[in-house]
C-alpha cells in the first residue's frame, strides 16, 4: 500500500506545482488530472481511456430487428476542405472584430463571422448570396494547394455513412452532380432525377485546437461551412424524395437539409416549408423518420420547424448550438442562456431535451411521431427517448461516441493514445426538475436515468487531440446511432 500513498502525494505535490506556474488553469483541467490519476490508484491499472474503449466494445450489439433499406434526402454537395485562416489569408484579408452575420454578403462578412466563430470555437454554416463573389473564393479555395474535396451535405454524408455497411440498401436523393457521384460509395443508389450537369460546391473552412489569426486563438477544432447553393436551398429534390419511397420501400428514413432554405426571404420560404411538411406527410406512418438538425439564425424558421415539422418525425439528431438556439427560438427551458460557457452543463441539456419530448413529442394527448432525440456536442452525448418505442439504446448512444473518436482521428478503432477524456467526472441530471449526481465510472461509460416516461442515456466521448477532419462528425454521429436503434411502433 505504501506506493499508493506515494503516487498519492505525489499527484497532490504535481497538480499543487501546475497550480502554481498557472493559477488560471481551467477548473476542469485540474479536475482531469485529479480524477484520471486517482481513478488509476484505485486499482485501475488502466487508464480511463482505454477503459471506456473497452467497454464500449462490449457494449455494442446489433439490435435483434436492424434496418435493411434506408432512404436518405435531401441536401448533398462537394465539401472543399481546407484551413480557414490559409484562405482567408490568400484572399488578403486581415483578422479583426469577430460579428456574426446571418448571411454573408462579402468577404468582409466572410472574415467577421469565421472570426466571430473560431473565438468560440463553434460549428456554424451561412448562406453566401453574392454569386460572383462566392465564386471568386471558391476557386480560390480549391486551387490552394492541399484543399481537399469529399462528399458533403448532411444527406450525403449520413447515406455515406451507412452504405458502409455492406448489408444495406442505402437510397440517397439530393442534386447530384458528375463530381459527387464520383465519390458516392457504389453501394448508394441514385435516381436519375437527382443527377443533375453541374455540382454544388461548400467550402469548409477547417481551424484546429490552439491555432491563432491575430489576436485570436481557437480553444478548440472545428470549421466554418458557407455556400451559395440555390439547388439545396430551395430543397429541390423533396418531391423527387418522397415519390422514389414507393418503389424503394425503406424501413427508415433519414432527412435533412431544412436548415437550406434559410436563404430564401420570407414568402418563399414559408411556401416552401408548408410543400416539406405536405410531402413529409406523404411518408406512410409505419415508415420512422429521422430529421437532422443543422446550424440556423432565424428562430421564426426554427419555430416553425418545431411546430409543423417535429410532429411528423419520429427521432431528431443535433448539437449544442442548435439545442440552445431550439430553446431560445421557442422560449423552452434555459432560454435566457445566451451561449455555453464551456462543456454544455448536462443538467441544462436533459432539462432543454426533456422538455422537447413533453411539448413537441408524443404523449398521451398529442399526436407527435416524436419520440426520439439524439444530441450531441464534443464532450459527451445523450439519447432521449420517449419509453416504449426504441430499444438497443445503450449501444446506440455508446455508438455514437465510438465514431466520433474514430472518425475525427482519422482510425478503425479507438487509439487510446491519441484521444483524451474532456466531459465532466461529475455532473447533475437536471438544473429545474428532480435531481440526481451522477459520478463517472470509465468502466461502466453509459448512465441511464429516468424522468416522467422519458429515458436519458448518456457516454462522455473520447476526443481526438489532433483530430484530422472534424466536417460530418456530427452526421457520422447520428447514423451510427441509428444503425444500432431498434424502432417499435407501437
Amino acid at each position: 500500500m505504501w506506493h499508493k500513498s506515494v503516487c498519492v502525494a505525489l499527484v497532490a505535490l504535481a497538480t499543487g506545482y501546475v497550480f502554481l506556474l498557472d493559477p488560471d488553469l481551467p477548473d476542469s483541467v485540474l479536475e482531469y488530472i485529479s480524477a484520471s490519476f486517482l481513478y488509476q490508484l484505485r486499482g485501475n491499472l488502466a487508464s480511463p481511456e482505454s477503459s471506456m474503449a473497452a467497454a464500449w466494445d462490449s457494449l455494442i450489439t446489433q439490435p435483434d430487428k436492424q434496418w435493411s433499406k434506408v432512404a436518405v434526402g435531401v441536401n448533398a454537395c462537394v465539401d472543399v476542405i481546407l484551413s480557414g485562416v490559409k484562405l482567408l489569408q490568400a484572399l488578403g484579408l486581415d483578422s479583426g472584430e469577430g460579428q456574426d452575420h446571418s448571411v454573408l454578403h462579402s468577404a468582409t462578412d466572410l472574415k467577421e463571422a469565421f472570426a466571430h466563430f473560431m473565438g468560440k470555437g463553434a460549428a456554424a454554416e451561412r448562406f453566401f448570396s453574392n454569386a460572383e463573389s462566392f465564386h471568386h473564393i471558391a476557386q480560390t479555395a480549391s486551387g490552394y494547394p492541399g484543399a481537399q474535396l469529399y462528399v458533403g451535405g448532411n444527406a450525403a454524408l449520413i447515406g455515406q455513412k451507412i452504405a458502409m455497411n455492406p448489408d444495406l440498401k442505402v437510397l440517397l436523393c439530393g442534386p447530384i452532380g458528375p463530381k459527387l457521384h464520383e465519390l458516392l460509395d457504389e453501394n448508394v443508389i441514385v435516381p436519375p432525377e437527382s443527377m443533375q450537369e453541374l455540382d454544388e460546391f461548400h467550402l469548409i473552412l477547417e481551424y484546429q485546437a490552439g491555432e491563432e489569426w491575430g489576436q485570436l486563438r481557437a480553444p478548440n477544432a472545428n470549421r466554418f461551412i458557407f455556400s451559395h447553393d440555390l439547388s439545396n436551398g430551395a430543397m429541390n429534390m423533396l418531391e423527387v424524395f418522397v415519390s422514389s419511397l414507393e418503389e424503394f420501400q425503406p424501413d427508415l428514413v433519414v432527412l435533412s437539409g431544412l436548415h437550406m432554405i434559410e436563404g430564401q426571404n420570407k414568402e418563399v420560404r414559408r411556401k416552401r416549408l408548408l410543400e416539406a411538411v405536405d410531402a413529409i406527410s406523404d411518408i406512410p406512418t409505419d415508415i420512422p423518420v429521422h430529421l437532422e438538425l443543422a446550424s440556423m439564425t432565424d428562430p421564426d424558421l426554427m419555430s416553425e420547424i418545431i411546430h409543423q415539422v417535429f410532429p411528423l418525425v419520429d427521432s431528431i439528431g443535433l448539437n449544442e448550438q442548435e439545442l440552445l438556439f431550439l430553446t431560445q427560438a421557442a422560449a423552452g427551458p434555459h432560454a435566457s442562456l445566451t451561449s455555453w460557457e464551456g462543456i454544455p452543463d448536462v443538467g441544462v441539456v436533459a432539462d432543454i431535451l426533456f422538455w422537447i419530448l413533453k411539448e413537441h413529442g408524443r404523449t398521451p394527448k398529442k399526436a407527435s411521431d416524436l419520440t426520439r432525440i439524439h444530441f450531441h456536442t464534443l464532450a459527451y452525448h445523450v439519447l432521449a427517448t420517449v419509453d416504449g418505442y426504441w430499444a438497443n439504446q445503450v449501444a446506440a448512444v455508446a455508438s455514437g461516441a465510438r465514431v466520433a473518436g474514430t472518425q475525427a482521428c482519422a482510425t478503425e478503432t479507438i487509439d487510446t493514445t491519441r484521444v483524451f477524456l474532456k466531459a465532466p467526472w461529475e455532473f447533475v441530471t437536471s438544473r429545474i426538475g428532480e435531481s440526481s449526481t451522477v459520478s463517472l465510472n470509465p468502466s461502466e461509460p453509459v448512465t441511464e436515468w429516468h424522468r416522467d416516461g422519458i429515458s436519458f442515456h448518456y457516454t462522455p466521448v473520447l476526443v481526438c487531440r489532433d483530430p484530422l477532419r472534424t466536417v460530418g462528425l456530427g452526421d457520422a454521429i447520428s447514423a451510427e446511432g441509428l444503425l444500432y436503434s431498434e424502432f417499435s411502433s407501437q
